[in-house]
């Protein structure tokens, strides 16, 4: 059975098996997969002191899904990877290592839009604001209210350990001198980008722009659904995955 790598999304509190939870179980009997936290988020949050900048963090956790593929026995994957967290890290993977990766899907633009102009949830940590965050990530939020408000308990918890705030505001720092950005155009994987026609934190037209740059990329805009595609359409969602990566 191939293997698949799910990489989360990088909203404050996050964690791999709240992020996947909607589809996880479309996976079962296509693929193998792995989804472990990345750093910075739900169990690594220690020990990343010293990183800075979104470039710094993508690499360092393309580094991160590398160990974790030498140590389960796996010469190549496939990877899905979310929003500037998990697709950012997708892309640097590829770009680091590519003989390791068989296709990748990535959504939300994979973190090569702007940076927001604001850290979200830090500035203000409270309940509310945390539910607030969560619902800007799907098209309507009427239609997951009970899950918003489920994952607004948990991601608030994870939130405020310790150190939590410190790594999420320092991926969103400004590192001069840092790491360059991916290249997309040196990419030569297949990778589909996916985005919600929907998407209230990046337009269409970041992920039109990285398709167009990618030599073997292609764009799928999923009708109906806000930047969390996996919750907004989780069947569409794991069939267009599952056609891309056996195709």
């Amino acid at each position: 059975m191939p293997a698949l790598v799910l990489l989360h999304g990088g909203g404050p509190g996050v964690d791999a098996a709240s992020n996947w939870a909607s589809v996880r179980a479309g996976f079962d009997g296509a693929f193998d997969c792995l989804a472990p936290d990345l750093l910075g988020f739900g169990t690594q949050i220690a020990g990343t002191a010293g990183l800075r900048g979104p470039h710094a963090w993508a690499i360092a956790r393309a580094r991160q899904v590398l160990d974790l593929l030498d140590r389960h026995g796996l010469d190549r994957v496939h990877l899905v990877g979310n929003s500037a967290a998990g697709g950012a890290a997708a892309l640097a993977l590829l770009a680091v290592a590519p003989h390791r990766v068989e296709r990748a899907v990535v959504m939300g633009g994979a973190g090569t839009g702007p940076l927001p102009p604001a850290v979200p949830f830090y500035d203000n940590p409270t309940k509310e604001s945390m539910r607030a965050t969560l619902g800007r990530l799907v098209a309507d939020e009427s239609v997951h209210e009970g899950l918003l408000d489920e994952l607004t308990d948990l991601r608030l918890r994870q939130a405020l350990r310790p150190a939590a705030e410190g790594a999420f505001r320092a991926m969103f720092a400004d590192a001069a001198g840092g790491p360059p950005p991916v290249d997309p155009a040196k990419l030569t994987t297949p990778v589909l980008a996916l985005h919600g026609e929907r998407d209230r934190v990046q337009p269409v037209e970041v992920s039109e722009r990285l398709a167009d740059a990618l030599p073997h990329g292609r764009l799928h805009v999923v009708a109906g659904a806000g930047h969390w595609i996996h919750v907004d359409r989780p069947d569409e969602f794991t069939k267009l995955v599952g056609e891309f990566l056996s195709a």
